[in-house]
């Protein structure tokens, strides 16, 4: 079956009919060009997908896009403003964050979500924070850099 799905995406309404197993990604990706949030593992296993709902970290590989009716979604697109980075975004940049990229949309809002409920976060807590997303070039340091880096220029 099909039904008209209502959700907010990046500050914008936008009702597309989906079918009743369509995925939260595939709407993002295919229907909408919303390309940041990457097809991984396609079962939830390594965040590449995480989107925001309602401001909490979703991996939009695991989500079916009808459950989301009336949500507010955030996808890395929508974080820069006014033509400027976020401070993660800018972080992760600066500070070799971003390595290969395929994983850093979903880090940077699993990262968002975490700032947003503790802008003073150390660095357990931030590894806690991202804990179900996996970068496949490191051993995270640059990435947990990046997030207190950004922490501190949030509460600059």
């Amino acid at each position: 079956m099909k039904r008209i799905v209502s959700l907010e995406i990046n500050g914008r309404v936008v009702e597309e009919v989906v079918a009743d197993n369509m995925l939260l990604v595939d709407l993002l990706r295919d229907r909408l060009g919303l390309t940041g949030a990457k097809k991984g593992c396609d079962g939830g296993e390594c965040g590449a997908c995480t989107v925001l709902v309602d401001g909490r970290p979703r991996l939009s590989c695991i989500t079916l896009a009808a459950s989301c009716e009336g949500t507010r979604v955030e996808t890395i697109e929508g974080q820069a403003k006014g033509g400027h980075l976020s401070a993660l975004q800018r972080a992760f940049h600066e500070n070799l964050g971003a390595q290969c990229g395929f994983c850093t949309p979903g880090m940077i809002l699993a990262a968002e979500s975490l700032l947003r409920d503790n802008p003073t976060p150390d660095e357990d807590q931030i590894r806690v924070a991202l804990g179900g997303n996996l970068c496949r070039c490191t051993g995270y340091v640059k990435i947990i850099e990046s997030v207190l880096v950004a922490a501190a220029e949030v509460r600059a």
